[in-house]
């Protein structure tokens, strides 16, 4: 039996993430588009183009609302605490090892299509963000609001199907049950990338780690209203100091930068990898950790976006778009600012881990390695703290609204946190892409008949709501 799930897992994750289609390049190579890449990249541009170019010509009005001071009387959050949420779980380990993978198979050029991939992520982000918003409901448990993609799936399938009173659609049961497949899985990756990175940089028995590690996300997520608090404080803190830094070697090394720049420009679109048949290793290796990364069209920031509490619900979808752009163009940047700025001879042959934190020891000694693990801890633990937000919808959608079903799911993701830090269980991990994978076909589905509706909500924000500015 467990052979026969197995092996329907690699199937759908062959599915989902191999290529569906291979397109023979100049020079012999090839370009393979997953099915995740064939529905994410044209959504994308389809939303980009609709919204008019809405990542640029409505940024300053992103950092704008990111600034607003607003109170939250019904105990909700604040929309930039559903940015804060969602940031911690955007930013993890796909703005680390993600990165440096990207980079090693698709060399620097990947970095440039990283960020052609978070301008067309952002309008996605904008359109799910503000339908988690329109159609987001009472929280009677924590408080505030709750929502998400199970919720504007099952009201406007059942409005579609005459409105009638319905406890469950098909399509919102996938996409809740695919959501708690992933956040399951990404559990056991976040424990053992934590326990592999403490015990190379400090030399700390992974069986240690973990038990710090699933002790202290234990105290914060089995009560009650711990876990936004945690995240206001820890995601800034992490996210400054890796920007920060990396900010300071960039300035330590200035002299370089137009050179990386150029390698970044001249591999993105340079003849030489075509040619080479490596131009389809460039562009895709860039799209998908771009993909990836920021999670814009997945509907797992939409989780967190509807328990926002905010005066228009674009303004809710417009700082969701910013945490793509905070993401890729921010975090993951830093990433490679990191890896490029360093000498080839001290890179050369290394993969993962190994590679940043041999960039980090050339730019800051054994700080540097010291620094990456700590990091690297911070943003795993967020990521954790984060999609356990997230599975609060999902959770009560499947399950009613009571203590006992939350707390379950809660201990559940515990324990695979705590297996995935003494060993690597590959199915597991496969069951997590899994998870993600079919999250986004199931909302990729509904946004585009949904899509009208966050369209008429950004047309009143810019003809009535910013004029109050």
């Amino acid at each position: 039996m467990l052979t026969l799930i197995i092996t329907l897992i690699e199937t759908v994750y062959t599915f989902l993430w191999g290529d569906l289609i291979t397109l023979p390049l100049p020079g012999g190579g090839t370009l393979g588009l997953p099915l995740l890449v064939l529905l994410l990249i044209p959504t994308g541009l389809y939303f980009t183009f609709r919204t008019r170019f809405l990542p640029l010509r409505l940024f300053p009005d992103m950092i704008r609302a990111t600034l607003e001071k607003r109170s939250h009387k019904n105990g909700g959050l604040s929309a930039l605490q559903a940015l804060v949420v969602s940031t911690a779980t955007r930013v993890g380990m796909g703005n680390l090892v993600g990165v440096v993978a990207a980079i090693s198979a698709g060399g620097a050029g990947a970095v440039f299509w990283m960020w052609v991939t978070a301008l067309i992520g952002s309008s996605t982000a904008f359109v799910e963000a503000t339908l988690a918003q329109l159609y987001k409901e009472k929280d009677p448990l924590y408080g505030g609001w709750r929502g998400g993609p199970a919720y504007y799936i099952h009201k406007f399938l059942a409005a579609r199907r005459g409105g009638k009173p319905r406890r469950y659609c098909i399509l919102a049961v996938l996409f809740a049950v695919s959501g708690l497949i992933c956040w399951c899985g990404i559990s056991q990756v976040i424990s053992n990338s934590v326990a592999s990175a403490f015990q190379n940089a400090f030399h700390i028995p992974p069986l240690y780690t973990t038990i710090v590690l699933v002790a202290l996300a234990a105290v914060i997520v089995l009560r009650k209203n711990a876990t936004v608090k945690v995240l206001d404080v820890l995601v800034p803190i992490m996210a400054g100091c890796y920007f920060f830094i990396t900010i300071a070697l960039i300035l330590l090394n200035i002299d370089q930068l137009p050179a990386v720049f150029e390698r970044i420009f001249a591999e993105a679109f340079g003849l030489r990898q075509v040619v080479a048949g490596g131009f389809g290793a460039v562009l895709m290796n860039g799209v998908k950790r771009g993909l990836f990364s920021n999670e814009a069209g997945s509907g797992s920031a939409p989780c967190a976006a509807a328990a926002a509490e905010s005066d228009h619900p674009a303004k809710v979808g417009l700082m969701q778009a910013l945490g793509v752009f905070i993401d890729t163009i921010i975090i993951c940047s830093c990433t490679a600012m990191i890896m490029l700025l360093a000498p080839a001879e001290v890179v050369d042959g290394l993969t993962g881990m190994d590679l940043l934190q041999a960039a980090m020891a050339y730019h800051l000694g054994e700080f540097g390695v010291v620094f990456i693990a700590a990091i690297l801890w911070l943003f795993s633990f967020s990521t954790f703290i984060g999609i356990l937000f997230y599975a609060r919808s999902n959770v009560a959608y499947l399950f009613g609204d009571n203590w006992l079903s939350q707390t379950a799911y809660k201990i559940l993701a515990l324990i695979m946190l705590f297996a995935g830090g003494l060993a690597t269980y590959t199915f597991v991990w496969d069951l997590g892409d899994v998870g993600v994978g079919l999250m986004t076909v199931f909302n990729i589905a509904i946004l585009f008949p949904l899509s009208g509706q966050a369209m008429k909500s950004l047309k009143d924000y810019e003809q009535n709501h910013r004029l109050r500015r």
